[in-house]
């Protein structure tokens, strides 16, 4: 089976900030822009697992 974090770089995109220089309204649209970013990391986790949950049915599920 080929996995499909192979073709991506392994140098994550998020950029960590430094806590102690964002005011307190910082550190809320910060921790907003994060949540954001899970959200949008557990979509692409579903659909990916939606695509394969359709491989197997037309293909058959594969023993492990």
């Amino acid at each position: 089976m080929m996995d499909d974090d192979l073709s991506l770089p392994k140098k994550p995109d998020l950029v960590l900030r430094r806590l102690d220089t964002l005011s307190v309204e910082g550190l809320q649209d910060y921790i907003a822009e994060l949540k954001a970013e899970i959200v949008r990391a557990e979509a692409e986790i579903k659909r990916r697992g939606s695509a394969r949950d359709a491989a197997e049915v037309v293909f058959g599920k594969k023993a492990t």
